[in-house]
C-alpha cells in the first residue's frame, strides 16, 4: 500500500525481464503500518495528490473508492502480512512469482478500489493469485486466513519491517543489489529503468 511502489511495478518487471537469471527477494517495509486513526478529508486530499503524480509517472490506473469508505483506516500492515503469509504457505515460489502476488494486492487497492485492510478481501486476492500460478484449487481462503492470523506470521512481518530499518531504508520503493557480498542501494523511491540500468552497471563495475 505504497503508491510509488505500485507505480514502480512496471519498471521492476521490465528490469526482471531483462535479467531473467537474477534472484529477487521481496521484503516489506511497513509504510504506515499499525495506524489506528481513520482517514480524514485532509489526508484523502493529500494522498490523492500523491496518486495523481504516480499515475502521471507510471501510466497506471487509480481508484479512490477503497479509501473513501466511512471510517477507512490506512493501515498497511495487513497487506504486508498477506505477502509474508504467502511466503509461508507457498515457500516454493521464486521472487518473480511472488511479485505477481504482490502486484495483485496492489492492483486490488489502487486500481480496483478494494479495501485490502480487510482479511476477507486479502484472502480472496491472494488465493486467486496463487491459484493462477499453481493451478486452480491449489489453495483455499480458509487456510490462508489461518496462516495470516497466526503469531508466526505477525512476528515474521514485524521482523521484515525491522530488517528494512536496519538496512537504513527510509523511502519506498527501495531496491538493493548484492555485489561482492555487500548490499548496494539501486533505487530509493520511484526510479525509471534507464536509471536502474545505470546504477546496476556502476555497482557491478566496482571491484
Amino acid at each position: 500500500m505504497c503508491s510509488w511502489c505500485y507505480g514502480f511495478g512496471p519498471e521492476l518487471t521490465a528490469l526482471m525481464n531483462e535479467t531473467p537469471n537474477a534472484s529477487l527477494e521481496i521484503i516489506v517495509g511497513g509504510l504506515r503500518a499499525y495506524n489506528k486513526q481513520a482517514m480524514d478529508d485532509a489526508q484523502r486530499t493529500m494522498i490523492r495528490g500523491h496518486w495523481q503524480h504516480v499515475a502521471e509517472a507510471s501510466g497506471l490506473p487509480f481508484s479512490d473508492v477503497g479509501m473513501t469508505q466511512p471510517g477507512f483506516i490506512y493501515d498497511t500492515e495487513p497487506a504486508c502480512r498477506a505477502l509474508v503469509a504467502t511466503k509461508i504457505i507457498a515457500d516454493h515460489l521464486n521472487g518473480q512469482q511472488l511479485l505477481q502476488v504482490f502486484h495483485a494486492i496492489q492492483a486490488a487497492f489502487y486500481a480496483q478500489g478494494r479495501d485490502i485492510t480487510q482479511t476477507s478481501v486479502l484472502a480472496e486476492v491472494v488465493v486467486n493469485a496463487l491459484n493462477n500460478i499453481d493451478g486452480e484449487d491449489s489453495y483455499d481462503q480458509e487456510s490462508f486466513i489461518e496462516t495470516f492470523v497466526s503469531p508466526q506470521c505477525m512476528s515474521d512481518v514485524r521482523a521484515e519491517f525491522e530488517q528494512c530499518q536496519r538496512w537504513g531504508i527510509r523511502g519506498f520503493p527501495g531496491l538493493l543489489i548484492v555485489h561482492n557480498e555487500a548490499l548496494h542501494m539501486i533505487a530509493a523511491g520511484y526510479t525509471k529503468i534507464t536509471e536502474l540500468r545505470a546504477a546496476i552497471k556502476h555497482v557491478l563495475s566496482q571491484q
